[in-house]
């Protein structure tokens, strides 16, 4: 038994399973129609190493996700769980270092002993100075290894953890800028409309005052101007939802000193993002590393619970000096020592044991589970951004052709109102239908940019701050 156990010990084993990645339940290639929209790249480098100071080109966005990387509450708290958790693994590692402690104690007592009216009395005085080993375990079958390893599988997933934090939090601040640029040109388009349907319904009165127009006609014009006037305020307050969202994801308010915002610019970002293959996937992307790590460290506990049915043997010694004066506490002679090591076997605890390696062997069941869907998972989101790319570029240049349309109809009503074919009505819903496409033209060229950004985040951009080589 001795030679088998001092085998293991000199062997250095665990008894942890051999790792082994699950097989990823997704297609070797994306689907055609997101192949078909990735189309070529000149790009040299892969999306998840395209820093976000080389991918995002706006000054006033590259500033807003400087001050949300330092001052946002929910980074810092992934940071500091990284932090956390990197102490956690010294800890666990310090277990395999035998702990000595110093203790240096004196006791004077005085005994009493005889019968009553008849005894004596002694002064006793003892002197110690130890340096002791206090409960070291003998690591024989692996089981603070086994600890020490998911300790570091831990540290890692919550490293990558950080990474996918950083991730959401660049994309999730880059979406805030947009749908504020956004509101801003949607709610300078409307208040363009409502300043033209108040002109409209100026001259509409004085029509109506000469009898020009009828009633009916009028409260069509005054209606179309109160439409026109909910829309300013719903644009104004999406605006302002839009800027509040913008300073919660940047931890602070907006500070005066940024670089104003400019007007629309359809290379805010890069769009030439190399999709690679979904293999990449599973080397690039936090998230799924996160949980491969975690499988990893559920598959190292169940190591550590394997150990629980062999022997514990721990070591307790010290080796110092005593004496009963202080002067001669170091005099040859006054050496002293003990050595108690202790072997425990969990003989009639072996059922417990069982049914937590049982439970343990589900947990790493569950953390591979939860692996292949993050693997699932991120598959789909670079497909429907794949996807959604070539539907943007359609409904973009459609709408793009119909405000040329509708810009050309505006003209002609204009020019057959002026020459009396016309009434001033359908000049008024020559101007609504142009107005209306415009606000959709917006719409169409924002979700590009939304696209390119989902993208980035979704092939494990942004983590990075500049490319290599920058």
């Amino acid at each position: 038994m001795f030679a088998v156990i001092a085998g293991l010990a000199l062997a250095g084993c665990t008894l942890i399973p051999k790792y082994q990645r699950p097989a990823p339940a997704i297609a070797p290639a994306w689907p055609a129609e997101a192949r078909q929209a990735a189309g070529p790249t000149n790009a040299t480098i892969r999306a998840a190493d395209i820093g976000w100071r080389q991918f995002f080109r706006d000054a006033r966005l590259r500033q807003l996700i400087t001050l949300a990387l330092s001052n946002n509450p929910d980074l810092r708290a992934a940071t500091l769980n990284v932090q956390q958790t990197r102490a956690l693994y010294a800890v666990q590692g310090n277990a395999l270092i035998p702990t000595g402690n110093i203790n240096a104690n004196a006791t004077r007592q005085r005994i009493a002993y005889g019968y009553a009216g008849h005894g004596n009395s002694t002064t006793y005085s003892q002197y110690n100075v130890n340096l002791g080993v206090a409960s070291y375990e003998l690591d024989l079958f692996g089981r603070v290894r086994s600890l020490k390893r998911q300790a570091l599988e831990t540290y890692f997933a919550s490293e990558e953890a950080r990474k996918s934090a950083q991730i959401a939090l660049v994309s999730q601040v880059a979406g805030a800028y947009l749908m504020e640029r956004e509101a801003a040109d949607q709610l300078s388009v409307a208040r363009e409309t409502l300043a033209a349907a108040n002109t409209d319904y100026e001259l509409s009165q004085r029509s109506h005052d000469e009898g020009v127009l009828s009633d009916i006609q009028l409260n069509a014009v005054q209606a179309q101007m109160d439409i026109d006037r909910v829309l300013v305020a719903n644009y104004q307050q999406q605006f302002v939802q839009a800027r509040d969202a913008l300073a919660l994801l940047v931890g602070r308010p907006l500070p005066n000193g940024l670089t104003p915002a400019k007007p629309f610019n359809p290379k805010i970002c890069l769009a030439d993002i190399p999709a690679g293959l979904p293999s990449d996937l599973l080397e690039r992307r936090p998230d799924i590393l996160e949980a491969e790590h975690q499988l990893k460290a559920a598959n190292a506990n169940i190591g550590a619970a394997r150990a629980a049915f062999f022997p514990t043997v721990t070591l307790t010694g010290s080796a110092g000096t005593a004496s009963t004066t202080l002067e001669s506490l170091f005099a040859p002679g006054s050496e002293t020592w003990a050595f108690s090591p202790q072997i425990v076997w969990p003989i009639f605890g072996a059922r417990t044991a069982w049914d937590e390696l049982q439970a343990i062997k589900a947990q790493k069941l569950i953390a591979a589970a939860q692996y292949q869907k993050a693997v699932q998972t991120a598959f789909r989101e670079v497909a429907d951004s794949l996807a959604a790319r070539t539907n943007l570029k359609i409904q973009l240049s459609a709408n793009e052709g119909l405000v040329a349309a509708d810009g050309k109809n505006y003209q002609l009503a204009q020019a057959l109102f002026s020459h009396g074919v016309d009434s001033q009505l359908d000049v008024l819903a020559a101007r609504e239908a142009l107005d209306s496409v415009r606000q959709s033209l917006i719409q169409s060229r924002y979700s590009r940019l939304f696209n390119l950004i989902n993208l980035y985040q979704a092939l494990g951009g942004g983590w990075r701050e500049n490319s290599p080589g920058k």
